[in-house]
């Protein structure tokens, strides 16, 4: 539909433009000083759970850390006795095991209404005997799970070669520090007493069977009862010798700011195998590591008193990079102060001189690129890389020079990490084999990390900007992308929720890469956008979609989502749309007097099917780029 009542266009354009400038002078107001945006990332009260559960393992838990957390905890329960994973979701036996758990700590009483309805949602799901292994750990960790029925890690994992299969680089990398650590604890087998037991969890449910031998999952059950023998006899030089290996390698890989990987399952692990091995909380290592968390703490008052959650991880380069490129789209000027400020901290950030294990696949690639966190040297990755360079590439910098060279630096290092078939991951290049997804110990979620279309389409998009569309990478990426569409027309969005996020982020990509608006997957992408509207005009897509596709496309309209499908429908050419404007006329009708938008659904993605994540950021950066570009492609 073409706008042609010159007085509704008139309105739509001024309501659009105001609804911009009231969003774009609330991005400024919440820089950091020193040019960073960070909004707070919030998942699951997992991690708190665990947080306490590690200090009362190393000895340093507080009574004030732990009424503060057990405050977040309770205020997270929800009115059915259970905790999920994700705003609106259904309950997880996990999560709602290790949140009673870590409330016993804290000293409620199972008799209590709210501790026996999580009880009762237990016991009908099978009570612990069916929870996660990283659940069952962390109880065998204080003797309320036996070692014996947990998947056997051996240590000498680490001896494997790079080449042969199940290797540690053949994990993701956030699953190979998390396991590396973790072979180290389940050989250890510690098993610290608590003033408690757990057995009203339990459910006395039996053991699940094998299953058949020659599928691989049935292969790896019975390997691991020949690793259970051989874990009573090992050999012993070999298995010292391993230790040593694995607390060495575990050490090579922690941060500046006493982390490991940026996220807390790894550094939790690494802290309990490195005090298991001896080191003393005053050690060096020890001591940056605990203290680091305190970074990661975010702490509010409430009328019942101050809570404390922990991040699971922190996203200060992508929000920022985001928001300069929001800001760009709005049409503040390229070297406006607050955009300047902004690319010069993201050119601090820049990793020279690290060679994380991405270099195990690519020894011979220049170091280059940009992590998600403030302190990730040994980590960067392709999608902050990507959309780095898009921000940075718009910004009339005083020294251009610099600038230049790092986004040269930034486009070398994204290219030589293409994986064969043309597509991205985010950390590793072909890190796709998927024999370690059959092993026992893999049930909490991605443990590698295969191209996806999110990362591939940001990648894209860099390229064709920088003028490298017709370039081999950049062709084999927009192949990669037109072979992985999905046959409703959407694509896949891995590490963002999800088909809606995916399509989002392709469709521009694809069009910046020069493929017509016209072409068939364009205009398929396009009717299915149009196709899951919601009749408030704005998208939703429920984190359930991962794993129930009857909730593709469906859920409840949320800032961010709507803008990824107004971005998709302006770069295709549909800026003029009823869809599109429905579109912004949502976002103009949700907009919050201080020109924000509430979002408390999850819309991001760590683990599809086990790990979500609500940014804070995302409801401003990506509607503050949407309305940009929407405004200046109608002339408003």
């Amino acid at each position: 539909m073409t706008l042609t009542a010159p007085e509704t266009s008139t309105t739509e354009a001024g309501d659009a433009r105001r609804t911009l400038d009231a969003a774009v002078g609330f991005l400024r107001s919440i820089q950091h000083e020193r040019g960073w945006w960070q909004g707070d990332l919030e998942t699951n009260v997992t991690m708190d759970a665990e947080d306490l559960l590690m200090r009362e393992f190393l000895g340093i838990r507080t009574a004030r850390e732990t009424a503060e957390a057990a405050r977040w905890i309770r205020s997270q329960q929800r009115e059915d006795g259970t905790w999920a994973t994700f705003a609106g979701g259904p309950g997880d036996l996990s999560t709602t095991i290790e949140a009673w758990v870590a409330l016993r700590l804290a000293g409620d009483d199972p008799a209590e209404p709210h501790m026996r309805a999580a009880e009762k949602f237990c016991l009908a799901e099978g009570g612990i005997e069916r929870s996660r292994v990283f659940t069952r750990i962390w109880l065998a960790l204080f003797g309320l799970w036996s070692w014996d029925d947990l998947p056997n890690m051996p240590p000498e994992l680490i001896f494997l070669p790079k080449w042969f299969p199940l290797n540690v680089y053949d994990w993701s990398c956030w699953a190979r520090q998390t396991v590396v650590p973790l072979t180290i604890v389940a050989t250890l087998r510690p098993a610290r007493s608590l003033p408690f037991g757990v057995d009203e969890l339990r459910s006395g449910a039996a053991p699940e069977a094998f299953d058949a031998p020659w599928t691989w999952a049935g292969a790896f059950q019975r390997l691991d009862v020949g690793l259970h023998a051989y874990a009573k006899r090992p050999i012993a030089p070999l298995r010292r010798l391993a230790m040593r290996r694995g607390a060495e390698w575990i050490l090579a890989r922690q941060e500046a700011d006493g982390g490991w990987g940026g996220i807390q399952p790894p550094w939790v692990y690494s802290l309990i195998a490195l005090h298991l091995l001896g080191y003393p909380l005053d050690h060096p290592a020890m001591k940056a590591g605990i203290e680091g968390f305190e970074r990661f703490l975010v702490r509010r008052e409430t009328p019942d008193g101050t809570i404390r959650m922990l991040e699971a991880c922190q996203s200060p380069v992508w929000d920022t990079c985001l928001a300069v490129t929001a800001l760009l789209d709005a049409g503040v000027p390229a070297d406006d102060p607050d955009v300047v400020r902004a690319a010069s901290w993201m050119l601090d950030e820049e990793i020279h001189g690290v060679r994380g294990d991405w270099a195990v696949r690519r020894p011979d690639l220049p170091v280059g690129g940009w992590a998600f966190e403030f302190d990730n040297d040994g980590y960067p990755d392709t999608d902050d890389t990507a959309e780095v360079v898009l921000a940075l590439r718009r910004v009339a910098h005083p020294d251009p020079v610099r600038l230049r060279a790092a986004v040269d630096r930034g486009l070398a290092w994204t290219v030589g990490m293409q994986s064969s078939d043309g597509g991205w991951g985010a950390f590793d290049a072909d890190n796709t084999r998927e024999l370690v997804t059959k092993l026992p110990f893999c049930d909490f979620g991605a443990v590698i990390d295969p191209p996806s279309a999110d990362v591939t389409a940001h990648v894209v998009e860099m390229l064709a900007h920088e003028g490298l569309a017709d370039g081999e990478a950049c062709r084999r990426g927009v192949r990669w992308l037109l072979d992985h569409q999905e046959s409703d027309g959407s694509w896949f969005g891995r590490w963002g929720t999800n088909h809606v996020y995916g399509t989002g982020g392709v469709v521009p990509a694809l069009v910046a890469a020069g493929v017509p608006a016209s072409d068939p997957a364009v205009r398929r992408a396009v009717a299915w956008l149009e196709r899951y509207q919601n009749a408030d005009g704005g998208w939703g897509e429920d984190i359930r979609s991962y794993s129930d596709p009857s909730w593709i496309g469906r859920g409840e309209s949320t800032a961010s989502q709507t803008a990824w499908g107004l971005l998709a429908l302006v770069a295709a050419g549909r800026a003029r749309s009823e869809a599109a404007r429905r579109a912004v006329a949502f976002l103009a009708s949700t907009q919050l007097p201080d020109g924000s938008w509430e979002e408390e659904m999850y819309t991001g993605t760590g683990f599809p099917g086990a790990f979500y994540i609500r940014y804070r950021l995302y409801r401003m950066t990506f509607p503050v780029s949407a309305l940009g570009r929407w405004c200046e492609e109608v002339g408003a």
